[in-house]
C-alpha cells in the first residue's frame, strides 16, 4: 500500500489524503481547502494530482478543511461513490451550497445541477458496521465526536491489512456529541495532531469562562461577538448558553427575554441548528437525557436568528443605536469572511466589546492577530483599532488535545504498528511524536 498526501501533511488545513493499494485500486480520504497562510502557498484550488487509480473517497466530516474542494475534485471528473455518515449526508449539501455561492456561481440553475451531482454519489454508511467498497476493500465507520456525523474510517484492504483514518477527534467531552471511540487495532494509524502540543480546559472551566463574559455583557450593556464556525462550534454554545441563562434567571429571579439580545447572524449556521435538531438520535447522552425534559435545548426566548442580507443591516443598526446589551455568533470563525467582519468593524474600538475565540485560528487570518493581542488588525485591506477585549477559550475546541490524541491510541486494544501524524503544525506534531515515541510507539 502507498499513502500520498495531497495536503494537511505539513500544516493544519487541506485535508486531502489518497491510499494506494495494488496496481490500479485506491480511495481519497476528504478534499478540503486551504486557509489562512496555507493558502497562500496553494493559491489555486483545483485538483493537481491524477484520479486514475481512484475508485471512491471517504469524506470524515463537512468542515470546508475536508470538504471544501470537492466542487473542483467533480470538476476534475470525479464520479465516484463517497462514503459517509448518514448526518454528513445531509449536512453536504448545505455546506457544498454555500461554498459554491461563494466561490463558483450564484446561479440556482448552477448549483441546483451539482447538488444533484454530489447527492448521487453520496453513500451514508452505518457507523460499526463493514461495508464492502471497489478494489476488494472493506470499510467501518466509527463516531470521531468531532461535529455531527464526524467519522473515523477503517479500511481493511484486501491483504487483511488495516489502515485508520481519524480525521478530526473530538475531545469526548462535547454533550451534543457522541465521544469517539478508538478502533481495535491498525497496520497504520493516520492521526491529526492540530493540539498535540497543548491540553484544553475543562467543561466546568469553559462554562464558567463563557459565563462570566455574559454576565460583563449584561452589567455594561455591551456587545459580545463570537466569530463561530456554522457547524459544530455555533450548536455547542448554543446548547451551554442555554442553561447559562436559565441558571442567571433563576438566581437574579427575573426574565432575561427583554435584557439582552441574543443573535445567530448566519443564515447557514441556523440551517445547521435546524439540522442538528432534526437529527438528535445522534447527539451524545447528557442532551439525550437533557431532552427528557427540555425538548428545545438550543433554543430560548430571547434567541433571534438573522436571515437576509437587508435583515443583518437591519439588526447591526439596531444593535448600535439601542445600546441594549447584545451577544452576537456570526461566521466565519476565523473572521476570514462573513458577517462577523461587520460587527468587527463597528464594535472592534468600544472598550464594552468582547470577544470570544472559541475555536482553531490559523495563522495568517483576522482572528489569529486579534487572538495574539494586536492593537489593530486589518480587515477587508482595512485597519481597525482594537479597543475590545479578546477572550480565547480552548475548552470550546472541537479537536481532541494532547490527552485526549494519546488516549485515543491508548485505547485501542492491540497497539498501532505505525502512526503516520496529519492535520498538525510543525511544534504540534513534533511534541506529540515525541510524546507517543516515549511510549513505545513507531511515529512514520
Amino acid at each position: 500500500m502507498k499513502l500520498i498526501h495531497h495536503g494537511a501533511h505539513e500544516g493544519v488545513t487541506g485535508s486531502c489524503h489518497e491510499l494506494n493499494w495494488g496496481d490500479r485500486h485506491g480511495l481519497l480520504v476528504d478534499c478540503g481547502i486551504f486557509q489562512g497562510d496555507e493558502a497562500k502557498k496553494h493559491p489555486t484550488p483545483e485538483i493537481n494530482f491524477a484520479l486514475t487509480k481512484i475508485e471512491s473517497m471517504l469524506l470524515t466530516h463537512v468542515h470546508i478543511d475536508h470538504a471544501g474542494r470537492i466542487p473542483y475534485l467533480l470538476a476534475a471528473g470525479f464520479k465516484h461513490p463517497i462514503y459517509c455518515s448518514h448526518p454528513t449526508a445531509e449536512l453536504l449539501p448545505l455546506v457544498m451550497e454555500d461554498a459554491l455561492k461563494i466561490g463558483f456561481t450564484r446561479s440556482r440553475n448552477l448549483i441546483g445541477k451539482f447538488l444533484r451531482q454530489v447527492k448521487s454519489l453520496l453513500q451514508p454508511l452505518d457507523y460499526d458496521t463493514w461495508h464492502n467498497i471497489t478494489g476488494g476493500a472493506s470499510l467501518r465507520l466509527r463516531p470521531a465526536g468531532h461535529v455531527l456525523g464526524s467519522s473515523i474510517f477503517e479500511v481493511r484492504l484486501p491483504d487483511g491489512k488495516t489502515v485508520v483514518f481519524s480525521g478530526d477527534i473530538g475531545t469526548g467531552k462535547d454533550p451534543l456529541l457522541r465521544p469517539p471511540t478508538s478502533p481495535p487495532n491498525a497496520d497504520l494509524l493516520v492521526l491529526e495532531s492540530t493540539y498535540g502540543d497543548k491540553n484544553h480546559d475543562s467543561p466546568e472551566n469553559r462554562q464558567l469562562a463563557l459565563e462570566q463574559v455574559l454576565r460583563r455583557t449584561l452589567e455594561d450593556r455591551g456587545v459580545t461577538i463570537i466569530p463561530a464556525f456554522s457547524l459544530g462550534r455555533t450548536q455547542a454554545i448554543l446548547y451551554e448558553m442555554n442553561g447559562i441563562f436559565e441558571r442567571i434567571q433563576k438566581q437574579s429571579g427575573r426574565s432575561l427575554l427583554k435584557q439582552v439580545d441574543v443573535i445567530v447572524d448566519s443564515p447557514l449556521a441556523s440551517r445547521f441548528t435546524e439540522l442538528y435538531k432534526s437529527m438528535n438520535s445522534y447527539w451524545g447522552r447528557e442532551s439525550q437525557q437533557l431532552m427528557l425534559t427540555d425538548d428545545q435545548p438550543l433554543v430560548f426566548e430571547n434567541l433571534t436568528t438573522v436571515g437576509s442580507h437587508q435583515e443583518h443591516k437591519e439588526t447591526l443598526a439596531y444593535i448600535a443605536e439601542k445600546k441594549l446589551p447584545a451577544i452576537v455568533i456570526a461566521g466565519s470563525g476565523m473572521c476570514t469572511g462573513g458577517r462577523v467582519l461587520n460587527y468587527l468593524k463597528r464594535f472592534l474600538n468600544e472598550a464594552t466589546t468582547d470577544i470570544i475565540f472559541a475555536g482553531h485560528q490559523a495563522n495568517g487570518t483576522p482572528g489569529h492577530f486579534l487572538c495574539r493581542g494586536c492593537d489593530w488588525v486589518r480587515l477587508n485591506g482595512k485597519k481597525y483599532e482594537v479597543a475590545a477585549k479578546v477572550h480565547r477559550m480552548h475548552g470550546y475546541s472541537a479537536h481532541a488535545d494532547q490527552t485526549d490524541l494519546i488516549d485515543f491510541v491508548q485505547n485501542m486494544e492491540t497497539r498501532p504498528k505505525q502512526i503516520r501524524l496529519v492535520h498538525g503544525n510543525y511544534q504540534p506534531k513534533l511534541i506529540l511524536a515525541e510524546k507517543l515515541t516515549d511510549l513505545g510507539y513507531e511515529i512514520v
